[in-house]
């Protein structure tokens, strides 16, 4: 497993990616509302990418089970889809709904990614807390990632967070490295496995990692729908999905998806 350490110059050229990244993010969650499609979140997402002079990660992405490229610059996920949602004119947004927003930009040959889940509206109780929980393992995270640091140790205190509120990991999907690329080594899982454990990743100056806890109400179960892209929770429940760009520095970690002042 060969993981890339990236200098102080690469890592302040993914830094100007990450505020592309967050100041779209941040435009979606003000005008994601009931009555609003996906598709025009995602022709926002376009417009203001293109006024960056960066380019969308996602479109025209490939998947051995789709048969089409991905057609959209955001991935919209609502309710019991967990990731990968393809943005719609026909899906539109309603009071109640939690919408999972992921999106990632190369800007001068460096790459961003990110991810918000947004309240349509009113929410539920239950649908508030999984989303808070869901948010809280990344801030566990991004509050425990220092050089030194084993990521078992991380993605155990975020496993356990998500189980001890009833909630699951979603364990198919998982983080990653990015730099030049939007997926680098290593693989960056939100809860332990063996395959961690017996592979662990020392946390060392220079590494970037995109961490993204993807935590349902329900199982940790999922399943990907005919179009070969949107996956679902497997008992309909809801989910949630949150993400940052985090380079790990000699103090601890600083967060690159993040609006500047």
């Amino acid at each position: 497993m060969a993981i890339t350490l990236r200098s102080r110059r690469e890592i302040g050229l993914m830094r100007d990616a990450g505020v592309v990244v967050a100041d779209v993010l941040s435009k979606l969650q003000e005008i994601a509302r009931p009555g609003v499609s996906t598709a025009y979140l995602d022709e926002v997402a376009a417009d203001m990418t293109a006024q960056a002079g960066a380019q969308p990660l996602f479109r025209g992405v490939r998947s051995p089970y789709a048969k089409m490229p991905f057609p959209g610059v955001i991935c919209a996920s609502i309710n019991e889809q967990v990731v990968h949602g393809i943005p719609s004119k026909q899906v539109t947004l309603k009071q109640g709904d939690i919408l999972s927003i992921d999106f990632g930009v190369r800007l001068r040959g460096y790459c961003g990614d990110a991810a918000v889940t947004v309240a349509i509206g009113e929410i539920s109780e239950e649908h508030r807390r999984l989303m808070d929980i869901t948010k809280g393992a990344l801030d566990l995270a991004i509050k425990m990632a220092a050089p030194g640091i084993r990521w078992s140790r991380i993605a155990g205190e975020m496993q356990k967070m998500a189980e001890l509120a009833g909630f699951s990991v979603v364990t198919e999907f998982v983080g990653h490295g990015i730099g030049t690329q939007m997926h680098e080594e290593p693989r960056v899982p939100n809860f332990v496995s063996k395959e961690l454990l017996a592979n662990d990743i020392i946390l060392t100056e220079g590494m970037i990692l995109a961490v993204e806890p993807m935590i349902n109400s329900g199982t940790g179960n999922v399943r990907t729908l005919k179009d070969g892209w949107t996956v679902v929770t497997a008992d309909g429940q809801f989910s949630a999905h949150y993400e940052h760009t985090i380079a790990i520095t000699g103090r601890g970690c600083e967060v690159l998806t993040l609006k500047l002042k």
